[in-house]
Order: C-alpha cells, then sequence, then structure tokens
C-alpha cells in the first residue's frame, strides 16, 4: 500500500524549544526602560573613561580593568533581578558595582585607595564589596567568584528564600577547574545560579580561537545537564530577555542556567595591555556597527521618546557625578594605618 504524502502540519519544522526562542527574543522595552537603559550604561562608559584619565595620571596603582564596550551586559541583567538577588564578578568589575546602585564616589575613592572607598582604600580597583547592595566583589583570583557565587546560591537553597546568585567570568575563566567543580555542585543540588560567561573574544590577550576547544561557551554545561543560551550582549534588550528566562529558571528551582554573552571590550585587558592582538579597524567596527549605547540613544530618537537636546541633558548629568566622584577621590585622605587591622574576619 502506497504511503499518504506528508500533511502540511506534519512538513512544518518541529516547533522551537522554550530556551531556543528566550536565546533569540528580543525584550520590548518602554520608554522609561530604554531612558534608564542609556543613563545607567552611559553612566559606566563616562566612569570608566575618567577612570582611564586618573590612571594615567598616576591617581590609581596596581590593576585597574576597564569595562567599556561591555556595559549592556550587566544593566540588562539588573534589570531582571529583584531585592535580595546576589551579584559577584571578577576584576573587571566598577560597572557592576555601579549597575547594583554603589555610589559613584564609593567606587572611585576605592580605585584611588582613599578611606572613603567602598573597602576603605584596602581593595583597590579588584576588591570592592557591599553587603548592603548584595554586592560580592570584585575578585583578583581568575575564576574564585565562580566558586564563590556557587556557595551564594547553596546559602539561598539551604534557607528556602527564592534569591538567585549571578556569577559573572569570562571566556578565559571559563577553562579553570574550579568552575566545572562549581558546575557540577550546582547541578548535583539544583543551586538558584546563573552563570554569566562574559565572552569578549580575547581573555587577557588571546583569542578564543586559539585558548578553546569548545568555543560554544553556552555548552560548557551540557555534560552535565545545565541548559545554555548564547545571548548577544551588545544589545541590552536581548540581555534583559534572556535574565527573565534564566531568573524564572533558577526561581522555580530548575537549578543553574548559563548565559554565554557575546560582547566586545574597546580597552586593552587592563589599563597596561596595548591590545596590538586586534586591529584597530575591528574595534572601529565594532564600535560603529554595535555599540550597546548608540543603539539605544538611536532607538529612543527614532521613537520619539527623547530629543538629542534632551539625551545631551542626561549626558551632562552623568559627567557631573563622575567629575564630582573624581574629586572626591582624589581630596580625600588616605586610610590611616591602623586600618591594616580592622575589618579581618578569623
Amino acid at each position: 500500500m502506497a504511503r499518504k504524502p506528508a500533511s502540511a502540519a506534519a512538513r512544518k519544522a518541529p516547533a522551537k524549544s522554550a530556551k531556543s526562542e528566550a536565546a533569540e527574543k528580543i525584550a520590548d522595552f518602554s520608554k522609561e526602560q530604554e531612558l534608564k537603559a542609556y543613563r545607567d550604561m552611559l553612566l559606566i562608559r563616562r566612569f570608566e573613561e575618567k577612570a582611564g584619565q586618573l590612571y594615567g595620571m598616576g591617581f590609581i596603582g596596581g590593576f585597574c580593568h576597564l569595562y567599556i564596550g561591555q556595559e549592556a551586559v550587566v544593566v540588562g541583567m539588573q534589570m531582571a533581578l529583584k531585592e535580595g538577588d546576589q551579584v559577584i564578578t571578577g576584576y573587571r568589575d566598577h560597572g557592576h558595582m555601579l549597575a547594583c546602585g554603589m555610589s559613584a564616589r564609593g567606587v572611585m575613592a576605592e580605585l584611588t585607595g582613599r578611606i572613603g572607598g567602598l573597602s576603605k582604600g584596602k581593595g583597590g580597583s579588584m576588591h570592592m564589596f557591599s553587603k548592603e547592595k548584595n554586592f560580592y566583589g570584585g575578585h583578583g583570583i581568575v575564576g574564585a567568584q565562580v566558586s564563590l557565587g556557587t556557595g551564594l546560591a547553596f546559602a539561598n537553597h539551604y534557607r528556602g528564600n527564592d534569591n538567585v546568585s549571578l556569577a559573572y567570568f569570562g571566556d578565559g575563566a571559563a577553562n579553570q577547574g574550579q568552575v566545572y567543580e562549581s558546575f557540577n555542585m550546582a547541578a548535583l543540588w539544583k543551586l538558584p545560579v546563573i552563570y554569566i560567561i562574559e565572552n569578549n573574544r580575547y581573555a587577557m590577550g588571546t583569542a578564543v580561537s586559539r585558548a578553546s576547544s569548545q568555543t560554544d561557551f553556552s555548552q560548557r554545561g551540557a555534560s552535565i545537564g545545565i541548559p545554555g543560551l548564547k545571548v548577544d550582549g551588545m544589545d541590552v534588550r536581548a540581555v534583559k530577555a534572556a535574565a527573565d528566562y534564566a531568573v524564572e529558571h533558577c526561581r522555580s528551582g530548575k537549578g543553574p542556567i548559563i548565559l554565554e554573552m557575546q560582547t566586545y571590550r574597546y580597552r586593552g585587558h587592563s589599563m597596561s595591555d596595548p591590545a596590538k592582538y586586534r586591529s584597530k579597524d575591528e574595534v572601529q567596527k565594532m564600535r560603529s556597527e554595535h555599540d550597546p549605547i548608540e543603539q539605544v540613544k538611536a532607538r529612543i530618537i527614532e521613537k520619539g521618546w527623547a530629543s538629542e537636546d534632551s539625551l545631551k541633558e542626561i549626558d551632562k548629568e552623568v559627567r557631573e557625578i563622575v567629575a564630582d566622584s573624581a574629586d572626591f577621590a582624589q581630596a580625600n585622605p588616605e586610610p590611616d594605618a591602623s586600618e591594616l587591622y580592622t575589618d579581618i574576619l578569623l
């Protein structure tokens, strides 16, 4: 008997999973959300530009890793969180602090090693914390924050609350051993942690294709059952949509999830890195075609939600906040030697 030809419905491509749809989704922002995202990202951009200037003038010592270009990642993620959710990251951390609501004065004063800094001038660029804002660092050891962020999620699980822990790390840190130990424990106990891999392509200066055999970082947890999404980290709306999906996944008791944020840093790995491993044309192409702040600005103007002049006013306000933080950070006194013995937990 001849087989009947397949119906049109049967010939349809299989329905997309909720996960694949989440990876492709773009959040529909209101006027207020677009303007908030614009201001929050602009504050990070202008702050980091000023930090770079102060570093060049000798006011900031040690290491200094700027977040310029990656602003959409942390701003979009923060838009999906609630009070009580925790954030932890590595040493490219100034933007995360500002997005969490920590004061520009406190962050800049810590960069210059002053008593008014968020770690009283003792932590510097890489080691700032705020229990009030549920920000747990700023960590200088590559990948160390992943285990600590998993521990925060374990605390939430143990206490029975519905808080979610966000652990940020980069494509370089993704190859560290403790990352996979953390993945295993989180998957085993279904801990509410979102692992956010900020893939800016170059780690400390080596292209991912030369350092990683598996360059699809969203699949780094596949062997132990951790789902992952690949996200356009240069579009704050795409980040927000993925964040909403990931947060709901964790709060509903489904365990950890990985978000690979495909992003790009415009500056070197740190202020001491001339970034000669990539061309100026490559950087300029990313700036001109994918800049996260310019994308939002263009949408706001196109929709008539604000004029060029009103956006310039936002920029002026942000620049004033940053200038004030720089003045404060230079005038504030250094910590007394006795501070060496404070805030020590034994």
